[in-house]
């Protein structure tokens, strides 16, 4: 899913090349121009999804445009939502500010944790998304560095319930009206 037309052109002819040279492969891939942000739910079913990949993102650097970042807290509720329990969430980028926003976007999420260096290291994804795109060439080229994390969706059950009341007024409010009494 790509919001731009030319990047979407670009990967369907690749696509289309790559079935090509290849016959009988490539035949699970496609791409679709689309606000994913937007529409995300019309695609995909509930815990359906066991991997999304966000590589080299807009960084959106005026402050006024952080919102329409593809990752934040509230579209991490979504993403969330489609991955299946254990699924992965893959985020690069050759921008440190924006990587520092997906880190603290993500580690602040209750439904996902970061996943150790040590357990990435034999990932086929996180070594296709560094080096293998087109991005992530044109980085190396240029000599730019890249950043990446690594999330995993955890089972609800795992997550500490979270008291919303408590939470709202900051906990103690309602203790204080009882103990005032």
């Amino acid at each position: 899913m790509e919001i731009r037309a030319k990047v979407t052109e670009y990967v369907r002819l690749r696509i289309l090349a790559s079935r090509k040279d290849h016959p009988g492969s490539y035949q699970n891939c496609s791409v679709m121009r689309t606000n994913s942000m937007k529409f995300l739910p019309h695609y995909f079913r509930p815990q359906s999804l066991s991997k999304i990949f966000f590589c080299f993102p807009d960084p959106h650097f005026k402050r006024k445009n952080h919102g329409r970042r593809i990752v934040s807290v509230r579209l991490l509720s979504e993403y969330a939502h489609f991955l299946k329990v254990g699924g992965r969430l893959y985020c690069i980028t050759d921008v440190q500010e924006l990587h520092e926003w997906h880190v603290a976007n993500c580690d602040a999420h209750p439904l996902f944790r970061r996943l150790e260096e040590s357990v990435l290291k034999d990932d086929p994804c996180v070594t296709a998304m560094s080096t293998e795109t087109e991005e992530s060439k044109k980085v190396e080229r240029n000599k730019g560095t890249k950043h990446y994390a690594v999330y995993e969706r955890l089972d609800p059950s795992d997550v500490p319930k979270i008291n919303i009341i408590d939470n709202f007024f900051g906990g103690d409010e309602e203790k204080e009206a009882e103990e005032s009494k």
